[in-house]
């Protein structure tokens, strides 16, 4: 499916600027950037204005697996060619549509977060402010690891989300970013946890108490569930397909999953 970008109306501006949600994994392929796309789209469903915003600059792909071609890139705004607004790229019709929001795509070849200046990162994190008001929520899909630069993007946002699985490699390195992330900021919310590819909603639910039993243990602090998905084949087909679960399955677990996720960080408790 190729979800070409349309003309856009001007941006309009919002009472309150949006909640900036960064999402991140110490491991890559844990479906971090699954998730932050189809968290956007869940958002969009449940009425909220959403913005997906790429953050990785080395092996960027969340265009590519939403199947759209954006005129322009994180480095057009970064080499200073195009304004943040006019990266901004529909998807499924934009905010306003059901399960529609906005992308900013990332670049892949371009090296990765730890070739940017300190100028750069000042200047992607403003970026993403200034277009915030536009929004209810700005989803930051961070590159994998806990390098410097990663962090720092991390610590520019509201709130952490952390995307783990079973896996005991996962499960380390997430419980590395916590760590690093809390040492920089402790004044920060504790970083939310989401439990990808579950076998079944018990089991990710315990993965996820043995996660954040260490956290307060080890740590100091219990971070909250965000909530579970269960393994869902169609997610992948989705993924292969290059269009949005909520529109190739809009009936899948998967997608249920991460609705009451969007539930679960919109309730007014976790303002």
């Amino acid at each position: 499916m190729n979800l070409r970008p349309v003309t856009r109306p001007a941006l309009s501006r919002r009472p309150l600027s949006a909640k900036v949600l960064a999402v991140g994994s110490g491991k890559g392929g844990v479906g971090k950037t699954w998730l932050s796309s189809t968290l956007a789209a869940a958002l969009g469903r449940a009425g909220r204005r959403a913005l997906l915003v790429d953050c990785d600059l080395g092996l960027a792909n969340v265009d590519v697996q939403l199947g759209v071609r954006p005129m322009a890139d994180l480095a057009s705004v970064l080499k200073g060619w195009v304004e943040m607004e006019a990266a901004i790229t529909p998807v499924m019709g934009g905010p306003g549509r059901a399960g529609g929001f906005d992308l900013v795509s990332g670049v892949s070849g371009e090296g990765t977060l730890n070739n940017l200046s300190s100028d750069d990162l000042l200047s992607l994190a403003s970026g993403v402010r200034r277009v915030a008001p536009h929004y209810d929520w700005v989803i930051m899909d961070l590159a994998a690891g806990i390098d410097t630069q990663v962090m720092r993007l991390a610590r520019s946002a509201d709130r952490v989300m952390i995307v783990t699985t079973e896996e005991p490699t996962a499960l380390t390195d997430a419980y590395a970013f916590a760590k690093i992330f809390r040492l920089g900021n402790h004044e920060a919310p504790a970083p939310w946890i989401t439990v990808n590819l579950a076998e079944n909603r018990l089991k990710g639910r315990h993965i996820y108490d043995q996660f954040a039993g260490a956290c307060e243990r080890f740590l100091g602090f219990r971070p909250p569930l965000a909530g579970v998905i269960c393994r869902d084949p169609r997610v992948v087909d989705a993924i292969r397909a290059q269009t949005p679960l909520s529109i190739r399955h809009p009936q899948a677990t998967a997608f249920d999953d991460v609705m009451r996720i969007a539930e679960t960080i919109s309730a007014p408790s976790q303002a």
